[in-house]
C-alpha cells in the first residue's frame, strides 16, 4: 500500500510519540530512580556523619540514662526523615533502634555482620545483612575515638519512599511530555502548510509543463527554499515558452522568407519550360531567378552564422589592425550601388591610423551590415556618414544616414531575428531580417555595447564600439 508523505509524516510522529513514552517509563524511570538513590543516600549520609561526630554517643555507651535521652532525640530525627538510625557496636550488635520502643533493652545481633562487606561506596541497597524482608537504602559512619572504631551509625530508609518519589516525578514528567506531545501537533501542520502543500503544486505545475502548458504559474511566494525552486521553475517556464514562441516564429518567418524566392523560380523556369516565356526573354528572368537564388543563399549564410554564434560563444579571433583601413575598404566595395544611387560615403576618420583589439572578420561583417542597411534605407541623391573617435581607450564607430528611420515602437525590436519594420517590408523586400541580429550578437561576442538613435523622415544613427590598441602596440 502506498502511503502519501503527508500520512507517512504521520505514522513517524505517533510512532516517536509512542517510542518515547516507553523509553520515558523504561530508560527514564531507572535514571530518575538511580538519581534519587544518589540524592536520598547522600542526604542520609551527611545526617549519620553529623549523628557520629556527636560527643553524647560515647558517653551513652553503657549508660541507660543517657541512652534513653539519645533514643529519643534520634528517634525525632528518625520520625522527621522517614527512616530507622541504629546504633551498632564493633562486634554487630544493635544496641539503639529507633524503630523499636526505648523499654525493649534486648539487643539484636547482626548474622555475619561486616562492615566491609557493603563495598567501597557510602552506601547500599538491600537488606542489610538479611536484617530487612524487603529492600533499603541504608548508609553507615563509624564511630571513632582516639583512632578506634567504637561503633557505627546506620540509617536506612525504605526504598518504597524512593519509589514513590520515583513515582511522582515520572508522572510529572509523562504530564510534560504529553503536552509537548500535543504541542508538536503543530508540526505536522506546519509540515503540511510549508512543504507539501508548496510542493503538491509544484508537481502539478511540473506535470502541467511535461504537458506543454509553459504558460502556467506555479503560485508558491514564501522566500525559503520551496519559494526559489518554484521561481526557479517559473523562470524555466518562461524562457521555454519565449524559446517555443521563438521557434514557431522562426518556422513561420523563415517558411515566408523561403516561400516567396522559391515560387518566383518555380513560376519563371515553368513559365520557361511551357513557352510562355519566348526565347529572346529568357535571360531576364533568368537574371531575376539567379537574384532570387542569391537571396535565398544569403538567408541561408545569415541562419548559419546566428546558428554558429549561438554554439560557439566567444569564439573570437582576437587581433590587432587598423580600423580606419577596414572603413575605407568596406566603404570602397558599395561604390558600384551609390553610383547607381547617385549616393556617397562620407568618412570622418580620426587620425590615418586607428587601431583596435577585435576579431578583424567579424567586425567586417558588422561595418559592411550596418552599411548596407544605410544605403537600403536611404533616399538617392543623398549620402551617408561613418565616423570614428577615440575616448577612454575605445573606439567609437558610427554609421548614419539621411533616410527614412525607424518607427519608434519598432526600436526595441530591430534587434530581434527575422523582424522587419513596415518601412522595410515595403520598400525592400531583399533583406531577411537577420542583419542587425548578426551586428548586435558579434559586438556582444567582443563585450561592448550598440546603441541607434533615429527618427522617423530624419534617419537613422548606429553606433558600436570597441577596445582600442594599446598605446605600446599602436607606437610604430
Amino acid at each position: 500500500m502506498r502511503f502519501k508523505l503527508l500520512y507517512k509524516f504521520i505514522l513517524i510522529y505517533i510512532a516517536l510519540g509512542i517510542g518515547s513514552f516507553i523509553l520515558l517509563s523504561t530508560l527514564g524511570s531507572r535514571m530518575i530512580e538511580h538519581r534519587l538513590v544518589k540524592t536520598e543516600s547522600l542526604r542520609l549520609y551527611q545526617e549519620a556523619s553529623t549523628i557520629a561526630e556527636d560527643k553524647k554517643l560515647l558517653r551513652s555507651v553503657g549508660d541507660e540514662e543517657n541512652l534513653q535521652n539519645l533514643h529519643d532525640a534520634l528517634s525525632a530525627v528518625s520520625t522527621f526523615q522517614g527512616c530507622d538510625i541504629w546504633l551498632i557496636n564493633p562486634t554487630g550488635t544493635i544496641y539503639l533502634n529507633t524503630a523499636k520502643s526505648s523499654s525493649d533493652t534486648d539487643p539484636e545481633a547482626l548474622k555475619d555482620f561486616d562492615p566491609l562487606a557493603l563495598g567501597s561506596r557510602y552506601y547500599s541497597v538491600g537488606t542489610f545483612f538479611d536484617h530487612y524482608k524487603s529492600k533499603h537504602l541504608s548508609v553507615m559512619v563509624p564511630i571513632t575515638s582516639n583512632l578506634t572504631i567504637r561503633g557505627y551509625v546506620a540509617i536506612h530508609m525504605p526504598m518504597t519512599e524512593i519509589y514513590r518519589l520515583r513515582e511522582d516525578l515520572l508522572g510529572v514528567a509523562h504530564i510534560l511530555a504529553l503536552i509537548l506531545f500535543a504541542f508538536a501537533l503543530v508540526i505536522p501542520v506546519l509540515l503540511y502548510t510549508m512543504v507539501l502543500r508548496p510542493l503538491k503544486k509544484i508537481s502539478e505545475g511540473t506535470k502541467k509543463y511535461a504537458a506543454g502548458d509553459l504558460t502556467h504559474n506555479i503560485a508558491v511566494n514564501s522566500s525559503d527554499e520551496m519559494g526559489r525552486l518554484a521561481a526557479s521553475l517559473n523562470y524555466m517556464s518562461d524562457e521555454l515558452n519565449k524559446s517555443s514562441i521563438y521557434q514557431r516564429n522562426f518556422i513561420a518567418n523563415v517558411s515566408h522568407d523561403f516561400r516567396s524566392p522559391l515560387t518566383s523560380i518555380k513560376g519563371f523556369v515553368e513559365a520557361m519550360l511551357d513557352g510562355t516565356i519566348p526565347p529572346e526573354m529568357q535571360e531576364k528572368y533568368l537574371r531575376i531567378v539567379l537574384s532570387e537564388t542569391e537571396r535565398l543563399t544569403k538567408l541561408t549564410n545569415g541562419i548559419l552564422t546566428l546558428n554558429s554564434m549561438d554554439e560557439k560563444k566567444n569564439n573570437l579571433v582576437i587581433t590587432r589592425f587598423d580600423i580606419n583601413d577596414v572603413i575605407r575598404k568596406t566603404a570602397a566595395a558599395f561604390e558600384g550601388i551609390c553610383t547607381s544611387r547617385k549616393m556617397s560615403i562620407r568618412l570622418t576618420l580620426t587620425g590615418e591610423s586607428l587601431y583596435v583589439n577585435a576579431d578583424l572578420e567579424k567586425i567586417q561583417q558588422v561595418l559592411y551590415n550596418l552599411i548596407d542597411n544605410a544605403l537600403k534605407f536611404s533616399r538617392d541623391n543623398s549620402y551617408i556618414e561613418v565616423n570614428t573617435e577615440l575616448r577612454h581607450e575605445k573606439v567609437y564607430i558610427s554609421v548614419k544616414d539621411h533616410g527614412v528611420g525607424i518607427p519608434r515602437a519598432s526600436l526595441n525590436k530591430i534587434w530581434e531575428r527575422f523582424y522587419k519594420t513596415d518601412a522595410s517590408r515595403g520598400r525592400e523586400r531583399k533583406g531577411n531580417g537577420l542583419g542587425l541580429s548578426i551586428v548586435r550578437e558579434i559586438i556582444n561576442q567582443h563585450k561592448q555595447t550598440i546603441t541607434v538613435v533615429s527618427t522617423e523622415g530624419v534617419g537613422t544613427e548606429f553606433d558600436f564600439s570597441l577596445q582600442a590598441a594599446e598605446q605600446e602596440d599602436v607606437d610604430e
